[in-house]
């Protein structure tokens, strides 16, 4: 879907809600192309990212090159995630 569309934002962003409804909040955050897979526990991992099985059924295609996997923290959204919670971004909140 091409995002220059008046309301394929919205439109993605209510596929995307629909398609994770079930996993958002609890393993997963997503803020339309966004996506973030978490787990308390390593060995839970494995099973959340089922999401994968979710993203062929439904035909949605990752772009490998802004895809991060294995990370203990990291950026999203602009704050800083780690197995603490989820901070400013020093980097961007000086």
């Amino acid at each position: 879907m091409p995002f220059e569309l008046k309301n394929a934002r919205v439109t993605f962003q209510q596929m995307v809600d629909r398609v994770f409804k079930d996993q958002i909040r609890h393993t997963m955050e997503v803020y339309v192309d966004d996506m973030m897979v978490k787990s308390i526990q390593r060995s839970d991992h494995l099973c959340h990212l089922g999401v994968f099985d979710l993203l062929q059924k439904y035909q949605v295609k990752l772009n490998p090159e802004k895809c991060t996997f294995k990370l203990a923290f990291g950026n999203f959204l602009g704050y800083l995630v780690t197995q603490q919670g989820i901070e400013a971004n020093p980097t961007r909140y000086p």
